[in-house]
């Protein structure tokens, strides 16, 4: 069987089973089960593929139509600039979240030496970028879950940056070490209620402790935002991700705790995805 041949099969297979990006998704495993890049296999579709990789790729179709995520099967997620590792139980880097080191880098555009925090770091990906784009930065990573600290210091090796970096597993009630210049967190705000609707490659494989926010969605951004209080600088920068419809009571726990809100960001769908605040009082 060709590539094509074995493209088409498997694109129709996962198109079936609802997979949305089926072709573009079937390029992918297909990279993985050859080892050679999707312009390689767009440009050799007439070329044969052997027996061991057939099957192989087969395994790899098999998986992403039960609803495992792409990332989770190849073992890597692109996020801003940079190729991370990813592994099972391990919260899969979305787009909109780039936002937080876009905004990150622009509001310390002019910085030098800081040290930041990330609040449950997962596979870094947050930390790791701003680091890598600052190169006198230092920072570090908590997370309650060994796998996202052991995940977070792979990548970390990954992007040659692990001199800079400390990822300790922490659960953030019990965190009371050092003050930061920024403090940014990604933290679980789906409303418990809600998780059984989420899609079914969400639901079904990633990290319920990653997703869960309580039954309001908001008890992890209270811990993040009271212990950030605490461990922020004057003046220090907390960039936050929450849900679509949590600014307002975001914003007012924000303002009970003594930050000011310099902004809040909209996502790529156009909805409120983080508020940036600085620490103006105790």
């Amino acid at each position: 069987m060709n590539l094509e041949n074995a493209l088409n099969k498997a694109s129709q297979i996962l198109f079936s089973n609802n997979i949305k990006t089926s072709l573009l998704d079937s390029e992918i495993l297909m990279s993985k089960a050859i080892n050679k890049d999707r312009g390689f296999i767009i440009s050799n579709l007439r070329k044969n593929i052997d027996k061991n990789s057939l099957c192989y790729f087969d395994q790899l179709v098999s998986e992403r139509a039960s609803g495992k995520p792409i990332s989770y099967i190849i073992g890597i997620k692109e996020f801003w600039k940079f190729k991370f590792k990813i592994i099972d139980d391990v919260l899969i880097p979305r787009p909109d979240t780039e936002i937080l080191v876009a905004e990150a880098l622009k509001i310390t555009k002019y910085k030098k030496k800081l040290k930041i925090l990330d609040i449950g770091v997962g596979s870094g990906c947050i930390l790791l970028s701003l680091l890598k784009e600052r190169k006198d930065y230092r920072g570090i990573g908590i997370d309650f879950s060994k796998k996202c600290i052991d995940l977070s210091r792979l990548n970390a090796l990954s992007l040659n940056i692990e001199s800079r970096v400390k990822f300790l597993k922490r659960d953030i009630d019990n965190f009371n070490y050092g003050k930061y210049d920024l403090i940014v967190s990604n933290p679980p705000y789906i409303n418990q209620a809600k998780l059984k609707y989420l899609e079914k490659d969400v639901k079904n494989f990633e990290p319920r402790s990653a997703l869960n926010g309580g039954l309001d969605g908001l008890s992890e951004i209270r811990k993040v935002i009271n212990k950030s209080s605490e461990l922020i600088k004057f003046n220090g920068k907390l960039i936050l991700e929450i849900g679509f419809d949590q600014k307002l009571k975001v914003k007012q726990i924000l303002t009970n705790k003594g930050f000011f809100i310099n902004k809040t960001i909209k996502d790529y769908a156009n909805n409120d995805r983080c508020i940036i605040c600085t620490k103006i009082k105790s």
